[in-house]
């Protein structure tokens, strides 16, 4: 056995940092930090999840497991009647990195609310609902960040900013701020050996603009503070690794995968009759209901946490809307995609009112992968999307997606039942891309070293074995050994790591999950 308990390794994660604009502005010496980590130590292209999606990407990172072994596919699952539950941190079936690693400080790390008893310390990121929640274990801390950081937030809802970048931009400026406050406090504290910090902010930014001369200020700040970081670690002698969970890039047209499958006759959208028909008479939709609601002061948060869950149902099976199973006639249809990439065969045995019987199914995911594969943009007569057969791609997982699609270069995968199948952006100037960032820096780190062939489930096993201890037997992901010295190098170990059965207790107001995640632009 190879632990050491005196070793350190210290991750800094910039969610949707794409490869190419660091290479390009590292050749240009814009960013000297990461010119130094490119010199200094190992670096590459880090290859994401399919699709490449927060919630499926940072628990791979953090367990070096693909989803059909970690359980996360989306933000939200869908349940065999239809209904959604959002995943939270108590669905990832396999260790996480501060389960293996300890003492851990974690922060800011997508989907690890709610939070659960850690040796160490964590503060819970994206998909908290909100401060009023638990937010920080121990209580403690939560009581000293609201304490010394009055203004700290967990997220930005870049969607709802459209037509108002500068303010956006302010909003942006506050949020790097405080967060950068949280990782001052955190560092504070010097009994760890795992120190996992993540910025979400580069993602919001790029999402709502795309303009180089603004990513590139934006970038040389998170240039600063990985200055600030690189001097942390070089104190305590720790390995520094930065990550990025998916890359980006340039979008100019979503897609209906669902208005796709209903003009080819998969799925069949709910009649326009009995109550939907009169309110669709009437011009009554759910977007114009929300928008005369908040007009005066009723936000869809405050009438989720206020009305009974029956009453809410009800209405979103009533009145006539693009929702991606509200409006969805499920007695009569085969497929539909559910959430930014799984589309689910409807058949008898997984779904309630399933219609495509066991023996039929291959058949239809065939015919079905054929048609989304031929997909193209009329104006271009380029192909649109990328096809994955869900059961290769997650072999391990029975009740994962049957067929999982991405999106090619320019386009967007919108969940809505939308009019039509090729549209416009309407917010969004970029979108996910699969190729991220992987830097490892330290004493134990080859100077100069390229990596190639990198991917989201590599990160984990190679900082467990940078801190001197045995990967994990169930983890997918490789060491990365080309990265490290000569006089560090040492066997592969493994051992059997155990996940926590600690469950987090999920706040009351979780079942507005949908409006967050509008105002993070991942429904419409």
């Amino acid at each position: 056995m190879v632990t050491d308990t005196s070793r350190r390794a210290l991750i800094l994660g910039l969610d949707g940092i794409p490869w190419n604009l660091i290479e390009q502005w590292t050749e240009t010496e814009d960013l000297p930090n990461f010119s130094r980590l490119i010199a200094e130590g190992a670096s590459g292209p880090l290859e994401s999840t399919k699709p490449a999606n927060t919630p499926v990407a940072w628990p791979s990172i953090a367990t070096g497991t693909w989803p059909d072994r970690h359980g996360i596919y989306e933000f939200i699952t869908v349940e065999e009647d239809y209904t959604q539950r959002p995943y939270t941190r108590n669905d990832i079936r396999e260790p996480t990195l501060w389960e293996m690693l300890t003492p851990a400080v974690v922060a800011n790390l997508p989907m690890t609310y709610p939070p659960a008893p850690i040796d160490g310390k964590l503060v819970t990121g994206m998909m908290t609902p909100s401060l009023s929640a638990r937010f920080a274990f121990p209580e403690s801390l939560e009581a000293q960040i609201k304490r010394e950081i009055p203004d700290y937030q967990i997220e930005l809802r870049w969607h709802e900013y459209d037509g108002r970048k500068a303010e956006f931009l302010e909003e942006l400026t506050t949020l790097v701020e405080n967060r950068r406050q949280l990782m001052r406090l955190l560092m504070a504290d010097d009994d760890w050996r795992l120190f996992f910090f993540v910025y979400v902010a580069p993602d919001r930014l790029q999402h709502l603009i795309w303009d180089e001369a603004v990513l590139l200020a934006h970038y040389q700040l998170l240039d600063e503070i990985l200055g600030e970081v690189m001097d942390y670690a070089t104190e305590r002698d720790a390995t520094l690794f930065v990550v990025s969970d998916h890359g980006f890039g340039p979008i100019d047209h979503v897609v209906s995968v669902n208005r796709l499958l209903v003009e080819e006759g998969f799925l069949v959208p709910k009649s326009q009759t009995g109550t939907r028909g009169v309110l669709s008479t009437l011009g009554i939709t759910k977007p114009r209901v929300l928008g005369a609601l908040a007009r005066i002061g009723l936000t869809e948060q405050r009438l989720v946490h206020a009305l009974p869950d029956e009453l809410v149902n009800a209405a979103a099976r009533q009145i006539p809307g693009t929702h991606q199973l509200h409006d969805v006639d499920h007695s009569q249809t085969t497929a539909f995609l559910h959430g930014l990439g799984s589309i689910y065969v409807n058949d008898t045995e997984r779904f309630d009112e399933g219609i495509v019987a066991p023996a039929e199914k291959a058949q239809v995911k065939t015919h079905l992968m054929g048609v989304l594969e031929r997909l193209t943009d009329p104006e271009t007569g380029e192909r649109v999307l990328t096809v994955y057969d869900g059961a290769r791609l997650n072999p391990r997982d029975p009740d994962g997606p049957d067929i999982v699609v991405t999106a090619n270069e320019g386009y967007h995968i919108e969940p809505t039942l939308s009019p039509h199948i090729i549209a416009d952006s309407r917010v969004a100037e970029a979108y996910h891309r699969p190729e991220g960032i992987f830097f490892a820096w330290g004493s134990d780190i080859e100077a100069g070293v390229a990596v190639r062939d990198a991917t989201v489930v590599d990160v984990a096993p190679t900082v467990l074995h940078a801190a001197g201890e045995p990967v994990s037997s169930g983890a997918d992901g490789r060491v990365l050994a080309e990265i490290f010295t000569a006089d560090s190098t040492h066997a592969v170990e493994t051992r059997e790591y155990t996940r926590s059965q600690a469950a987090g207790a999920v706040a009351e107001d979780y079942s507005d999950v949908e409006d967050r995640l509008r105002g993070l632009g991942y429904l419409e």
